[in-house]
């Protein structure tokens, strides 16, 4: 399921997909394994209910597996949407547990001519809509300032919630605002009138349901990422401008998003990057005229490059390797290339690395990157240490050959700048080494060995034809 040729992955299966596993659900950062195989094994209950989901024979290399009829999408569609959108505890749950198994397909699933999740009118919306309602009870006001907090008549016996009705238990859902100290209220009449959105609200959540709600949208990016691996889906949500910028979003709110929710969000975005024009998130005018700005392309490579200076080994292995499929694109490379030494300095940084999916990771984007034009070549060649560290990826065993391989394409790229000769020259004996002794790059430092003595013949060739010299 890998993208088309040329996007540059560091192999031709995509991130984090579980193999041989029909329980995963597509797994994900973390705990997304688990999670997804706990929602799958509830769905086969609940799903039963309903006559759609079927439990087959127990294999015993494999554990129990789930048989999802062929038309129980098309059937039960309108009310996975309205279920989703109903906020109802039940009913979320059913809708999730089912998108779950929906969204987890096998190469020999029998779910061929089923259409499209990403096509059901409303889902994708529905999905985000989910996220949403976590994102937005995410942050908790008991950390933030409040310009006119609501007592609520805690400081009055009559009330009704008065100090002799006291709750201290943390889940009570006015817990935060009964300890808010009422000699801390201002008076200021433009805050006054923003305390209504200042405040939490009287029928908010109690810290269990806000927990809830925090699995929930966990489980709906693990759904959303298990479509961004079907080919039938990749357009469809590629093109989907508000799902893009939620997962923008969730990249730029890294240090307090929940950290699976971050990894679902940066592994979608990666298997969605071959269909991924960055121009989706140019200003879209309003009835007025006016350009309604919310996730620009310059935020959402700001947000690509925050992950990839992580130092959390899978958000920068994927944003790596999403940045090196996105230049693939020409439209992309007018937002890519102001960054590219940035870029450069870090993909090194990575092959420095002793994790060989970061060493991937980054060979496969330095790969596409030398690709573009000679000054991708220059400014990377010119980088401390890259040449080197390519060099090292090559003599080093990898359990995928393709990265060898292409480390060494890379170097031939480098090679081919007659600016970067000199610089090249100080390795030409590993070069020649590696030429007669690696029989499966032999041909490739061959042609690295050509170019450097090639310039240095026709600088000499040139000479000799102006002085007449022998």
């Amino acid at each position: 399921m890998a993208g088309p040729a040329g996007a540059g992955g560091g192999s031709a299966q995509k991130r984090g997909r579980p193999p041989n596993n029909p329980n995963s659900g597509g797994g994900g950062g973390g705990g997304g394994g688990a999670a997804a195989a706990a929602a799958g094994a509830s769905a086969a209950g609940e799903a039963m209910a309903v006559g759609g989901v079927a439990q087959a024979s127990v294999v015993p290399s494999l554990g129990p597996t789930l048989q999802v009829h062929s038309n129980f999408a098309e059937q039960h569609n309108k009310r996975i949407v309205m279920a989703l959108q109903s906020g109802l505890k039940g009913e979320l749950s059913w809708a999730i547990n089912a998108l779950t198994v929906l969204s987890f397909k096998e190469k020999d699933d029998a779910r061929k001519d089923a259409p499209p999740l990403a096509k059901v009118p409303g889902l994708l919306d529905a999905l985000l809509h989910v996220i949403h309602e976590w994102r937005d009870i995410a942050h908790e006001r008991v950390f933030a300032h409040l310009s006119r907090p609501r007592v609520l008549g805690t400081d009055q016996p009559f009330s009704g919630f008065g100090f002799e009705y006291e709750i201290t238990s943390p889940d009570d859902p006015l817990w935060r605002l009964r300890s808010v100290n009422v000699g801390s209220v201002q008076t200021d009449k433009q805050q006054q009138q923003k305390w209504c959105w200042d405040e939490e609200g009287l029928f908010n959540l109690d810290e269990i349901g806000r927990h809830e709600r925090q699995q929930c949208a966990v489980a709906v990016s693990n759904v959303l990422r298990n479509l961004s691996f079907m080919p039938e889906n990749e357009v469809t949500v590629a093109q989907h401008r508000r799902c893009l910028e939620t997962l923008v979003q969730c990249m730029e709110d890294h240090e307090t998003e929940d950290e699976e929710l971050v990894t679902n969000a940066v592994e979608t975005v990666l298997n969605l990057s071959p269909y991924l024009c960055l121009k989706i998130f140019a200003d879209r005018p309003t009835a007025n005229g006016n350009a309604q700005r919310s996730i620009t392309e310059k935020r959402a490579v700001q947000a690509f490059m925050t992950m990839l200076e992580s130092p959390v080994r899978v958000w920068h292995c994927s944003a790596a390797e999403l940045l090196g499929r996105l230049v693939v694109n020409p439209d992309n490379e007018p937002f890519l290339l102001p960054h590219a030494p940035q870029i450069y300095r870090r993909l090194v940084e990575l092959l420095g690395m002793p994790t060989a999916d970061a060493q991937a990771a980054a060979v496969a984007a330095l790969y596409n990157f030398a690709e573009i034009n000679t000054d991708c070549r220059l400014s990377l060649a010119s980088e401390r240490w890259a040449i080197g560290r390519l060099l090292r990826v090559v003599q080093t065993p990898h359990a995928v050959q393709e990265v060898c391989r292409k480390a060494a394409l890379t170097l031939e790229s480098l090679a081919s700048e007659p600016q970067n000769r000199v610089l090249m020259s100080s390795y030409e004996s590993m070069f020649a080494e590696l030429a007669v002794t690696d029989q499966r790059m032999s041909d490739i430092f061959a042609r690295i060995l050509w170019e450097l003595s090639s310039g240095a013949n026709s600088k000499m060739g040139s000479v000799r034809g102006v002085w007449g010299s022998s």
